[in-house]
C-alpha cells in the first residue's frame, strides 16, 4: 500500500485499519504523547530555552538558560544566531524581538448570506503577506515570573517596559515564522516547519527513536510497528499504536498521530539533561603586521596634515562667527580614550553654550538615546553657529590634531568617554584595541532611531 502522509492532511494513516480524527481536533492529536503546544515548548527546551506564557501553571525552572515569552496563541520559529550574538555582547536584562513573517498565506473562501440565512455569494478572503509578531527572550527568571503572572499581553508588555530600565533592554528585528495555535491550518503549517527544522527531537522527546533503514528522518514511537521494506521520504515521526505496512512509501514532512486508544502520557523535561548551549568562540585578536601598522599611521599622519593645511582657511570665519554669538572659547576638548584606554582630549569647536552641562542635567528626562549617551533632536543647548558646524561637520576639524600627535586616527571607532566604556566589558576591549577615527562605520551607518543609537 503506498499511502503517503502529509500535514496538510494529518488525518490519513499509513494503516488503513485505523479511522481518520476530525479536523478542528489539531490540538487534541499527539505524537509520542505531546500536542503541538507541548512539541512547541520541547523544540525550544532543546536549545535551552523554557517558553513562558500568561496564565500557565507551568514552574519557571531555575536550569534554563533562557526563557522566550510569548502571548498564549503564539507558536513561533526563528533562529538564534543574531539574537545569541546581542545576548553575549550586550547582555541586555529584556531582548525584545520584531518577528517578521513573510510566510506565503492562502486564501479561504466564505459564504455570506442575507438577514434570513439565505445564500448570497462566495468571498474569498486573503490573508497578509507579511506578519509582525513580538516576543521577548531574557535570561531573567525574575522578568519570565513577571509576564507569566500579567491577566493579559497588554499588561504584560506594559510591566516589562515599566520596570525594566532603558538602558537593559534592547529591541531587534529577525526573520521568522509566527503561527496562530488557534487555526487548525497554521498548527498544520507549524508542525511541517517544526519538522524540516527539528532535526534531533530526541534531544527532549524520550520517546523518539531514530530508523535509519527507512531513508530520509524516519522517528517512530517504540509502541510503533516499522513493517519490513517501508520507506520514507523526508522528515516523518509516526506516533504510538501506529503501523506502516510493508513496502510502504510515506513523504514527508509528515506526522502520523497517535493512536487515541494507546496514546502514551507525556514526559516532564528533564532540563539538567540537556546539554548546555555552547558559546560563541571568542574572536581571535587581529595581530597586525608592523609593516601594515607602519603604513596606516604614516597614512593617518600624511592624511592630517593635508586636512590641517587645506582647513586653516577657514578657522579664523568660525572662530569669529562664535566670539560674535557667545564669545570665548573658540575650542572645547573632552575627555575620551583611546587605544589600551589611554585618556586624551578630543577637540572640537565649541557648538553649544558655556553653561552646556548644567542645562543637560535639567534635560536628562528628556534624552532620545539609550545607554549612557545623551541625545535631543533639537538640543536648546547648541548655538545658531553650532547647528551650523554640526549639519556639515566642520566641529570636528580640530580633530585632525589629534590624529596627529597619534590620539585618533583618520578611520576608527567613534571616541568615547570612561563612562561608556563601563557598559560591556567584551565590547569595551575590542573598541580600546584600536585608535577612534574621525569616521568610521558607526558615523556613517547610524539612524538615530529613539532608544538604538547606543547599540547601534
Amino acid at each position: 500500500m503506498v499511502s503517503p502522509v502529509t500535514i496538510a492532511d494529518p488525518n490519513v494513516s499509513v494503516s488503513s485499519e485505523t479511522p481518520a480524527a476530525a479536523p478542528s481536533a489539531a490540538l487534541t492529536r499527539t505524537v509520542f504523547g505531546l500536542d503541538p503546544l507541548q512539541l512547541h515548548s520541547r523544540f525550544w527546551a532543546a536549545h535551552g530555552i523554557q517558553v513562558v506564557r500568561q496564565g500557565e501553571p507551568s514552574e519557571i525552572v531555575r536550569h534554563a538558560e533562557l526563557f522566550l515569552l510569548i502571548d498564549p496563541r503564539s507558536l513561533v520559529l526563528f533562529k538564534l544566531t543574531e539574537l545569541m550574538d546581542v545576548l553575549n555582547w550586550v547582555q541586555p536584562q529584556v531582548l525584545f524581538v520584531r518577528l517578521h513573517d513573510t510566510r506565503e498565506r492562502n486564501y479561504r473562501e466564505e459564504v455570506v448570506t442575507d438577514e434570513s440565512d439565505r445564500f448570497m455569494k462566495f468571498a474569498r478572503i486573503y490573508d497578509s503577506s507579511e506578519h509582525l509578531a513580538r516576543v521577548v527572550v531574557t535570561p531573567e527568571r525574575e522578568v519570565a515570573q513577571l509576564w507569566q503572572s500579567a491577566p493579559d499581553p497588554l499588561t504584560g508588555w506594559r510591566r516589562l517596559r515599566r520596570f525594566t530600565p532603558r538602558i537593559d533592554r534592547v529591541t531587534l528585528s529577525v526573520d521568522g515564522h509566527a503561527y496562530d495555535q488557534s487555526s487548525d491550518r497554521e498548527v498544520a503549517a507549524f508542525l511541517n516547519d517544526l519538522l524540516r527544522e527539528w532535526h534531533r527531537p530526541d534531544a527532549t522527546i524520550a520517546r523518539a527513536r531514530k530508523l535509519g533503514t527507512a531513508g530520509g528522518e524516519l522517528w517512530t514511537d517504540p509502541d510503533a510497528r516499522i513493517g519490513e521494506g517501508a520507506k520514507c521520504i523526508g522528515p516523518v515521526w509516526v506516533g504510538a499504536g501506529r503501523q506502516v505496512n510493508d513496502g510502504t512509501m510515506v513523504i514527508g514532512p509528515a506526522v502520523v498521530w497517535d493512536d487515541p486508544a494507546t496514546r502514551p502520557r507525556s514526559e516532564a523535561i528533564q532540563w539538567l539533561a540537556i546539554e548546555p548551549t555552547a558559546p560563541p568562540e571568542e574572536p581571535s585578536p587581529l595581530v597586525m603586521d608592523p609593516l601594515d601598522r607602519a603604513f596606516k599611521r604614516l597614512f593617518d599622519i600624511v592624511a592630517s596634515i593635508i586636512g590641517i593645511v587645506g582647513s586653516l582657511i577657514v578657522y579664523p570665519l568660525i572662530m569669529a562667527a562664535i566670539w560674535l554669538e557667545d564669545g570665548r572659547p573658540f575650542f572645547f576638548g573632552h575627555t575620551r580614550e583611546t587605544i589600551g584606554g589611554r585618556e586624551f582630549k578630543c577637540w572640537k569647536f565649541r557648538s553649544m553654550r558655556k553653561d552646556a552641562e548644567k542645562i543637560k542635567e535639567q534635560l536628562k528626562k528628556l534624552n532620545q538615546a539609550d545607554g549612557p549617551q545623551f541625545f535631543m533632536e533639537n538640543d536648546p543647548r547648541l548655538t545658531r553657529v553650532g547647528r551650523f558646524l554640526r549639519k556639515y561637520n566642520l566641529d570636528e576639524l580640530p580633530q585632525f590634531f589629534n590624529v596627529l600627535v597619534g590620539h585618533m586616527a583618520i578611520v576608527g571607532p567613534r571616541p568615547s568617554p570612561y563612562r561608556e566604556n563601563q557598559f560591556c566589558p567584551a565590547w569595551r576591549e575590542a573598541r580600546l584595541s584600536v585608535r577612534p577615527g574621525i569616521t568610521g562605520l558607526w558615523q556613517v551607518r547610524r539612524t538615530r532611531r529613539a532608544g538604538a543609537d547606543f547599540q547601534e
